[in-house]
């Protein structure tokens, strides 16, 4: 990640500056209109103008750039922004505001697709993805930062309003210092409302109200405060964590989104917006409340805008979704158009608390929309969605269709990497139980031949030998030696027996060795192999007694 940061840290930090420039002027509108006593559906107006301006500038931007190059447009616009920041405290009219304000709308815009191409150029296939974050994170920092700048000066003065200019006048040099190459901008043709309805109807009317959303916490949060009678810094913190809630439930939400389904996430998510507004708005003027409101309220919606964009990817083949990207990005700024007038004129009706109630109003539409949907359609299966966008409301077309196609090809790539990790898991497994049943077979192979060799000892033990089986015969030499042996043994234990004539056939041998006239090798073993019992000592009959 460093070595990514490093290659694009000057044209982030440009994007930081702008960043706090205009969240500066975002939060000061509301201050400076309040200071001024311009209603609330004056206020109105002037928050709706900015996105009316940013809507257009989105859609001739790249045409500007076509013709004249990005750094003359870039120069160009940054001027006109510097100008109309410091022309806010000269001209304090609800129309006049309007027309800076569109003027701005229209310049922010540009400035975000001129910085949003260079980015985009100087990223690579492999680290786009987090070249992306990276802006998306330096934008909510920059948003984030600016209400701590608010802190440091008076908004009934001029000087927050030119410390706003100088940012944004500062932001250039780093930008356009750093982009050497001059990409070029390819924005697709804007898919019409009618045909995302028909491919992605919680896509087009979630987006549609979502920007709702979005445009009336971010441009008429300040005046909810200003009308409640919150202080400067008070209302500072309160818009700071529209966005910080945003900035820490990213994350988390969209790990949830890769691993469920979108629909269901997408209605919880909203029904916990909604009740998150209704808490505000109970909550009265006590700060901690609205400031723990703010946060968990804001910190649904941006995460709900990259939600839905994934979701209505989920619906489209590659070749639409360029087109489908510039038609989303259309349909919300529809939306934050009529959003801020919705909640004005509730706020001037009713009382400044109609700023939740139109909220949670809103809220509660798309999560019922969401959950019939559910009623409606299958549920595209987990593994066949794009990856989660990390992208924010305020990214232009071009960087939302660049962010889409990314998403489309880290899908596939996940899904190539996933079916490749299966295989090898199979591949290993089959080895496995080859190798286990190559082993089971050659143990019982052994068993079996280990109890075929075993079976006929086993059954000859079982045979009781009788005193004449011999289990290997002798030689005659050593039945010889045996007999004298034995004779030995007897005339040890029976002394009156006196040896007669007898020949080794007579023992048992089975051979004729002849009488006792032969030599005199045969008289000896005659002699020494029979006895002669007298009356007093008679033999005992049956097998030779036991030696001891």
């Amino acid at each position: 990640m460093a070595k990514v940061l490093g290659s694009v840290w000057a044209l982030l930090l440009g994007i930081v500056l702008i960043m706090l420039g205009n969240g500066m002027h975002f939060t000061l509108i509301g201050l400076r209109g309040g200071i001024e006593g311009f209603s609330s559906a004056e206020l109105a107006i002037v928050t709706s103008g900015y996105f009316v301006g940013f809507l257009s500038g989105a859609r001739y931007t790249p045409v500007l750039i076509q013709r004249v190059g990005h750094v003359r447009v870039f120069a160009a616009l940054g001027s006109f922004i510097s100008a109309a920041l410091i022309a806010l405290p000269l001209l304090t009219e609800p129309w006049a505001w309007t027309l800076l304000r569109l003027l701005i709308g229209f310049c922010m815009s540009g400035i975000y697709v001129t910085a949003e191409s260079w980015l985009n150029a100087a990223a690579s296939n492999e680290t786009r993805g987090k070249v992306l974050s990276a802006y998306m994170m330096a934008q909510t920092l920059g948003i984030i930062g600016a209400q701590g700048l608010l802190t440091l000066g008076d908004a009934a003065t001029s000087v927050l309003f030119i410390c706003a200019s100088i940012l944004v006048s500062i932001s250039f040099g780093p930008i356009l210092l750093s982009a050497a190459v001059a990409p070029v901008v390819e924005v697709s043709r804007a898919m019409s409302f009618a045909k995302l309805f028909k491919a992605s109807p919680l896509g087009a009317i979630g987006i549609f109200l979502l920007g709702s959303v979005y445009a009336t916490q971010s441009g008429m949060g300040a005046v909810f405060g200003t009308q409640v009678g919150l202080s400067g810094s008070h209302i500072a913190l309160f818009i700071a964590m529209l966005f910080a809630g945003a900035l820490v439930l990213q994350t988390p939400i969209g790990w949830l989104s890769d691993r469920m389904d979108r629909r269901v996430l997408i209605c919880g998510l909203s029904a916990a917006g909604a009740g998150s507004c209704l808490f505000g708005w109970m909550a009265g003027d006590a700060l901690w409340p609205l400031i723990a409101s703010a946060f968990f309220a804001g910190g649904v919606t941006t995460p709900l805008y990259a939600l839905l964009l994934a979701f209505t990817n989920d619906s489209l083949s590659a070749e639409e979704m360029p087109g489908a990207s510039g038609g989303l990005v259309f349909a919300f700024g529809l939306g934050a158009i009529v959003g801020p007038l919705a909640a004005g004129g509730a706020m001037e009706v009713m009382d400044p608390y109609a700023f939740w109630l139109v909220l949670a109003t809103t809220f509660v539409a798309i999560s019922l929309y969401a959950l019939y949907q559910i009623t409606q359609r299958e549920m595209v299966p987990v593994e066949e969605t794009d990856s989660y966008l990390n992208i924010l409301p305020t990214a232009s077309p071009m960087a939302v269709e660049v962010a889409v196609e990314w998403a489309h090809e880290h899908a596939e790539d996940e899904q190539l990497a996933a079916e490749a990790a299966e295989a090898a898991a199979q591949e290993e497994a089959f080895e496995v139980a080859l190798e286990e049943a190559f082993e089971e077979a050659l143990e019982e192979a052994l068993d079996e031949a280990f109890e075929a060799n075993v079976a006929p000892l086993e059954e000859a033990e079982l045979v009781e030998p009788d005193h004449e089986y011999v289990a290997e015969p002798l030689l005659e030499a050593d039945a010889d030696t045996e007999i004298a042996f034995e004779t030995e043994r007897l005339s040890e234990l029976l002394p009156g027996a006196e040896p007669r004539s007898q020949t080794a056939s007579e023992t048992g041998s089975g051979a004729d060795t002849g009488s006792s006239s032969d030599s005199e090798p045969h008289e000896e073993r005659d002699q020494a192999s029979s006895y002669q019992f007298d009356s007093e000592h008679q033999p005992p009959k049956g097998p030779w007694p036991s030696m001891p």
